[in-house]
């Protein structure tokens, strides 16, 4: 029976006996309607208000999921489908299951994952509040395609299909609303086929609050996103932040200048030392953090930091370190020399200071570098 299942309907529900017995049947309808071998599986959260009774009086298979969250009770009735394919959906009466013809169909074409674009489909009155419709969702599904580099215009749209082996392959880790972000994102980064279709979003037929916490799921989503992208999280910024320290502070090191009658001096460079140094640990950051993801499997192989990570070794990490390290003490020397010339007696900062701030920073950065080949050089320990 579980082999000709070709596709399984998967809702989560907490608390949906008002509209959950009319989704099971309209999901029924359709796989009759279309003469698809499929099911109905209801993933109850911890319902109170009977709706597993009533879920089991429409024909469904409930899946009683104990640990609380969207994520968790999808993850608990998708490990429970017998389908070779997956379509999940709130059943709230907000998306309609006679309609998911579409979604069917890129299934059948091989797509391993298939999101419903609402804003493409449409939206209708009173079905998604305004700061989430004009702002929230249209902000992170930007964020998430120019991070991601994926095409999906609607990141959170609750209806959609996939594969069940493409979803068993993403391992999916999140159990509150940012499950939604998550299993696009690993398929993208996976490089598996994902396509979205529109569909129509209309309003809940709960009489009741909703599931939904804007600011606090927004929140989740955004999260997310930044911490499945090193790139964007930690390189980039610190990347821009070496570039602005080590051009200001060049133009800065001969001597003061004056922009607009405003004397800009030494008070400024050490702001740029600080900027590069700040920048140099966030380029760092983004290094550890992706090795960690690679080798600890959460995310997949990258090309570019294979590459790296051929000539960036221990060896040619304590280096470059040392260099730093020498450049430093030489140019301390340097400062010390000039103080020495001075019989040890009060020095010029504006003078001084040229020679300390780039000192100071290259012993920094030097030790940073050290510490940092060791870091790298466990991280990169075989494991079994």
């Amino acid at each position: 029976m579980e082999a000709a299942c070709e596709l399984s309907f998967v809702m989560p529900c907490l608390n949906e006996a008002e509209t959950l017995a009319s989704a099971v049947r309209t999901a029924q309808e359709f796989l009759a309607a279309h003469r698809i071998q499929g099911e109905v599986v209801v993933a109850d959260n911890g319902s109170t208000d009977g709706s597993a009774e009533i879920a089991r009086a429409a024909g469904a298979r409930v899946i009683s999921v104990d640990q609380r969250g969207y994520g968790s009770s999808l993850m608990g009735g998708i490990a429970a489908a017998r389908g070779e394919s997956v379509i999940i959906g709130d059943p709230d009466g907000s998306y309609d299951f006679a309609s998911v013809d579409s979604l069917v169909a890129k299934l059948r074409d091989g797509y391993d994952l298939v999101v419903g674009n609402r804003f493409q489909g449409g939206v209708l009155p009173g079905a998604m509040p305004r700061l989430n419709r004009f702002v929230g969702n249209p902000l992170l599904s930007g964020l998430g395609r120019l991070f991601y580099r994926t095409d999906i215009g609607d990141f959170h749209c609750g209806l959609r299909g996939f594969k069940k082996a493409a979803i068993e392959r993403m391992d999916l880790r999140t159990t509150g609303m940012e499950f939604a972000s998550e299993m696009i994102v690993k398929a993208t980064l996976l490089g598996m086929r994902v396509g979205e279709v529109p569909t129509r979003l209309a309003p809940d037929g709960r009489s009741g609050p909703s599931h939904l916490r804007p600011w606090r799921d927004g929140w989740r989503h955004l999260r997310f996103l930044l911490l499945y992208s090193p790139r964007w999280l930690f390189f980039y910024p610190g990347v821009l932040l070496m570039l602005v320290g080590l051009i200001a502070g060049a133009w800065l090191s001969p001597r003061m200048r004056i922009v607009n009658g405003v004397g800009i001096d030494i008070h400024t460079l050490l702001y740029c030392a600080v900027a590069i140094e700040i920048g140099f640990q966030a380029v760092l950051f983004a290094l550890f953090t992706k090795i960690f993801g690679v080798t600890a499997g959460l995310l997949p192989h990258d090309r570019g930091v294979d590459r790296l990570l051929r000539w960036v070794r221990l060896e040619t990490g304590l280096l470059i370190g040392s260099f730093c390290i020498a450049s430093g003490v030489v140019l301390s020397l340097v400062a010390v020399n000039d103080w020495q010339q001075r019989n040890f007696g009060s020095l010029d900062p504006a003078s001084t200071f040229r020679l300390v701030i780039p000192a100071s920073l290259l012993l920094s950065l030097g030790c940073e570098i050290v510490l940092a080949s060791f870091f790298l050089g466990v991280l990169m320990l075989p494991r079994r």
